[in-house]
């Protein structure tokens, strides 16, 4: 292993969350050669949504209609969270970019203004988000007008109910209906999952015998609500034949994690950046980290006897606890891989709050990295761990992105703001 030749990059990208997603997609774009080393999987509990920023303060649960005067507030209130030291021209860029991708890979998203969409959620509660997949589009409109609409489940399809959604919103929609109906194919199986079922629709017999079946029920409906398993890769083509074949705006409706829309989203993010040349290396982790002038050194498991890869530079996406990017024992928490110091309170006991609902969260929730202004985590002494090393994500100190509602806002800002330090050195060393 010691001996075998490194193969070099441009910049490596430890993580495949949204934040590595993103970071490997503006490498390349930015002409970077990179590799990306981890796995999605945590994008699979993604609802399709991406959030910027409708939380603040969190304490108070001030729901905001846009997200840059969020920002704003924000950046005057509390100046180090990472998504206040981002500029606003900057968040629409990399929000601009990142959709942009996404619609070349097949996942259209509503068109990006300076105002957050309310939706439906699938326990019939109404969630504030950004970023809107077409799919999904028709449900703010409906929602925000209370048109009279038709919601539509499945019999046998758990953790989605048209009628705890229709309860829920009775008395604030009074023209919301519902209606449970067998899906064509499946009327004898006792449990549907939404995979399966959205699989079926990407065939046009299970497609046209659905629709026919829903188009009976429509009454008045102006519009049609359904869970979210209108196709997989090809969801735009069966979202546009349920509009086609029932004549009214169709919408889909977030379902419970592990969801068809991660799966959609993950789809998607998986072939842009493969299609712009991005190296990955999804089932390897990474052994050891080291430095030696210029250069980072990856050693990785993962493939047969190891692979060792060079960098001119890193970026840490490696998320939090469930991403192993932060480590807790009984005394503290860790950064997993080069044990860089975590901002973090100074006993356990002051981790969490009495309350396990306290509107604040809880303290842990903020412990992360700190880094300078250029995105580069700090050492135990306060410098800079390696001239060459970012960090990006939920990673961060100084943020509790899902109390904020601020989950991909702060993967994809952070992502654009540090590729652009490491793509500036870089542009200037590769000049003629």
């Amino acid at each position: 292993m010691s001996g075998a030749a490194a193969t070099r990059y441009d910049v490596a990208v430890i993580g495949a969350g949204m934040a590595g997603m993103a970071a490997a997609l503006f490498a390349a774009e930015r002409g970077l050669s990179c590799v990306q080393v981890g796995s999605g999987g945590g994008i699979l509990f993604a609802s399709g949504l991406l959030d910027l920023l409708a939380v603040h303060p969190v304490a108070e649960h001030r729901l905001w209609q846009s997200p840059y005067d969020a920002l704003a507030t924000l950046a005057g209130e509390q100046p180090g969270h990472p998504l206040a030291r981002v500029d606003p021209t900057s968040i629409r860029a990399a929000f601009q970019s990142f959709v942009a991708a996404l619609t070349s890979a097949g996942l259209a998203y509503a068109p990006l203004g300076e105002r957050n969409s309310n939706l439906l959620t699938s326990i019939g509660t109404v969630k504030t988000s950004f970023g809107v997949p077409m799919t999904m589009a028709a449900g703010v409109d409906a929602l925000e007008r209370r048109l009279p609409c038709l919601l539509v489940d499945f019999r046998g399809l758990r953790e989605f109910s048209a009628r705890q959604i229709a309860a829920t919103l009775a008395d604030d929609w009074p023209d919301l209906r519902h209606q449970r109906i067998d899906f064509p194919g499946f009327e004898a199986v006792p449990e549907v999952y939404a995979v399966h079922l959205a699989r079926a629709l990407e065939t046009r017999a299970t497609r046209e015998r659905t629709i026919a079946l829903i188009k009976p029920l429509l009454g008045d409906a102006r519009v049609v609500g359904l869970p979210a398993l209108l196709g997989l890769a090809r969801s735009q083509e069966v979202h546009a034949a349920f509009e086609a074949g029932l004549g009214v705006p169709v919408f889909e409706i977030p379902t419970m994690p592990t969801s068809v829309s991660g799966l959609r989203l993950l789809g998607a993010l998986e072939s842009v950046v493969s299609s712009r040349g991005v190296r990955r290396r999804q089932l390897s982790s990474v052994r050891a980290l080291t430095f030696e002038g210029d250069t980072a050194l990856l050693q990785l498991d993962g493939a047969p006897g190891g692979e060792r890869i060079s960098a001119r530079a890193v970026v840490l996406a490696t998320g939090r606890f469930s991403g192993h990017g932060l480590t807790a024992d009984r005394q503290s928490v860790r950064e997993s891989i080069l044990g860089l110091p975590v901002q973090q309170p100074g006993g356990r006991d002051a981790w969490h709050q009495d309350d396990f609902l306290d509107p604040a969260g809880h303290a842990i929730n903020r412990a992360g990295l700190r880094t300078d202004e250029v995105w580069r985590p700090l050492d135990a002494t306060g410098k800079p761990a390696w001239k060459s090393l970012f960090a990006i994500g939920s990673i961060l100190a100084d943020q509790d992105w899902m109390r904020a509602k601020c989950g991909s806002g702060l993967a994809i800002a952070t992502a654009w703001a540090a590729i652009e330090q490491v793509a500036q050195p870089l542009r200037e060393t590769q000049a003629p």
